[in-house]
């Protein structure tokens, strides 16, 4: 992160589930961008009670304290996940939300309420669907840094189902769409999706990483994941009508950027 901006940057500590401290956080607050919440779908099925609190409870919580201070936006991060396997792709954000897991049925719930708010209220809140972003700082229970942190340490690449399709949108791409979501003029009250429009495959992502890095590793079948979507991949015509947002970097020459990412932070002491 840039000095000057991380010195400009206020951490407050607290729980999305308290709602003092929500509130006390949003007060003279033009915009929130709400990022909050319990994602891993593996965790929501052993802490189903806990995830539902953090992101519907806790996105409640985020409604009501911009309601109350009217703040000018606020953009609800929703997730792909939502749709579940997909019916037909690509997905357009009309197609029907499933709650495949507890944490996609969260994410639902929360969804609805910021809907509800805009209905109800009047509140000026746009919601976005981010679609398997990936690059540097990543997660590494993500797809592409499983992919490589595994080629950095073993000798085979171990993953579920191969054939699994999904649309890796890059983050700085993810992060125009969330910037487009905040400034544009049109877009109150609608959902829009994140993604390339683009279905990849996890054989195919290995394949673009084979050609960045010159390795060539088996691959080993492993467990397949309780809950896991099938094919999904973005409809972008919305969200290049309504914010005017593009993605425009693509997977081989990324994938570059991910690989680098992850051999500098293993080198890290």
């Amino acid at each position: 992160m840039d000095v000057e901006v991380f010195r400009a940057v206020e951490v407050v500590a607290g729980d999305l589930r308290d709602e003092d401290a929500v509130r006390k956080a949003i007060k003279a607050t033009q915009m929130v961008f709400h990022l909050g919440a319990l994602i891993s779908i593996p965790y929501s099925y052993y802490h189903p009670g806990e995830v539902a609190s953090t992101n519907i409870i806790g996105t409640l919580n985020i409604l009501q304290a911009c309601r109350e201070h009217q703040v000018e936006r606020l953009v609800h991060t929703s997730s792909s996940e939502v749709y579940g396997t997909a019916r037909i792709v690509p997905i357009n954000e009309e197609h029907p939300l499933q709650g495949q897991s507890p944490y996609s049925a969260s994410k639902i719930g929360a969804d609805k309420l910021a809907e509800s708010y805009y209905c109800a209220f009047n509140l000026p809140v746009v919601t976005v669907r981010p679609f398997n972003t990936y690059g540097p700082r990543q997660s590494a229970r993500a797809v592409i840094p499983t992919i490589i942190t595994q080629a950095l340490v073993k000798d085979t690449i171990k993953l579920g189902n191969l054939n699994t399709t999904r649309d890796f949108t890059y983050v700085s791409d993810t992060v125009t769409g969330f910037i487009q979501a905040g400034v544009s003029e049109k877009g109150l009250g609608e959902v829009f999706n994140l993604g390339t429009g683009t279905g990849v495959s996890v054989l195919e992502a290995i394949a673009a990483f084979e050609e960045v890095s010159g390795m060539r590793l088996p691959h080993v079948l492993g467990p397949r994941r309780s809950g896991d979507v099938g094919a999904i991949w973005s409809d972008t015509e919305r969200s290049a009508s309504g914010l005017g947002w593009t993605p425009e970097r693509d997977l081989r020459t990324m994938m570059e950027t991910a690989w680098k990412w992850e051999r500098y932070r293993s080198q890290e002491p």
